[in-house]
């Protein structure tokens, strides 16, 4: 089958020209509208049926898009996010808003995380546009997976119906991955009473009271830690960094107000908002023991954990397909908001993390013919 499509490096270089930064700050915040509008036109080009949604505030101007070739139940979800995180120009080596090729490699903000996926999804589907499709496959490109996982929140089973099986691109040099932890980011404020330091019965020392609570935090900590593993993971056990603490403005004033930020990685099983809710339960009588007020709220509201069953069609088949043991990660994708769908979820993408949220991102060449060839291999598997 003809179409007027660009080729492979002109349809990269076309994504990666085309910014689509998302972030919590609206200093760099932006629409990725004009990403999910280049791939509507060629996924439509290739005869595809193309839902563009809508997703948040209407002045944000985000989507998601869903195409899909041919209809039914069942098939395959080829998934990812059209957006990359922000960038400091004076810290790259190449145009990041354009595709360099150097070193054997492709250069460019989002050449691995992972604009380039679309690419090579479209570069395995043309030699297979002849042949009828038994049960669908879906192109799903999502919006602000590197902020606030909107897109992805966004899903239900009516927008994307019940496929078998997902394999969403995140950049994993090609090793399936079915588990990843969850993520949370919090804050804690504790409100206290100021007064003059030379009689500390004017007042309730906020900083005194979070002391307490990082110790107990601490302490629960080591709890988690002893309680849950996983040896699948490189760092087995459940995580939680205390990242940074603010509070007080002089050292003759008792502090009024103090604020802890931390982060908390679960392992698969454990849910973020049980853990939310331990924390407080284990906070709130420390808080009452020095006559403070305590308040939390989510800095980001997180990532739950993910697994999909090793012995799984899916896991077997992707060992199978490229030869590697399924393997465990660190960083969140948008895998459990899939196989929340009912969807059967794996990870495994070309490229690799380590390039991702850093200057001189790039995509090897050797990734591309094997990623080509894996994901019309899965095609075929679902699809054919």
């Amino acid at each position: 089958m003809q179409t007027s499509l660009p080729n492979l490096k002109a349809r990269m270089q076309a994504l990666i020209a085309t910014p689509s930064v998302s972030a919590v700050s609206d200093e760099w915040d932006m629409s990725n509208r004009p990403v999910i509008d280049l791939l509507a036109s060629w996924f439509e080009t290739l005869g595809f049926s193309v839902v563009i949604q809508p997703v948040g505030d209407a002045d944000k101007n985000k989507a998601n898009m869903i195409a899909t070739l041919g209809s039914g139940a069942g098939g395959l979800v080829l998934a990812g996010h059209t957006d990359t995180v922000p960038f400091n120009e004076s810290r790259w080596q190449h145009n990041p808003l354009s595709l360099t090729e150097a070193d054997d490699r492709f250069y460019g903000l989002g050449t691995c995380d992972m604009k380039c996926f679309f690419a090579l999804i479209i570069e395995a589907v043309l030699p297979l546009l002849d042949q009828p499709l038994k049960q669908p496959l879906i192109v799903l490109a999502t919006c602000d997976e590197e902020s606030t996982m909107r897109g992805a929140k966004s899903l239900t089973e009516q927008s994307l119906g019940r496929p078998r099986a997902a394999m969403i691109g995140e950049p994993t040099s090609l090793k399936p991955i079915r588990m990843h932890k969850g993520i949370m980011m919090e804050a804690i404020t504790v409100t206290g009473q100021s007064g003059h330091s030379s009689n500390p019965e004017l007042g309730h020392n906020a900083l005194d009271a979070i002391h307490d609570m990082i110790t107990e935090l601490k302490a629960l900590r080591t709890e988690l830690k002893n309680k849950y593993k996983n040896p699948a993971f490189a760092v087995n056990y459940p995580t939680m960094n205390l990242g940074c603490i603010h509070g007080g403005d002089n050292p003759n004033r008792i502090c009024n107000s103090c604020e802890l930020h931390f982060d908390f990685r679960g392992l698969p099983g454990m849910q973020n908002e049980e853990i939310r809710q331990l924390i407080m339960q284990r906070l709130q009588p420390i808080a009452d023991q020095h006559q403070v007020t305590l308040d939390r709220r989510a800095l980001f509201d997180g990532v739950e954990a993910f697994e999909q069953a090793e012995d799984s069609e899916l896991v077997q088949l992707v060992e199978s397909l490229t030869g590697s043991n399924s393997e465990a990660v660190a960083f969140g994708t948008e895998a459990p908001y899939l196989k929340n769908l009912g969807i059967d979820t794996v990870v495994m993408g070309p490229g690799s993390i380590d390039q991702a949220h850093q200057p001189n991102e790039f995509i090897a060449f050797d990734q591309i013919k094997p990623s080509t060839q894996l994901i019309q291999a899965m095609i075929r598997n679902y699809c054919l």
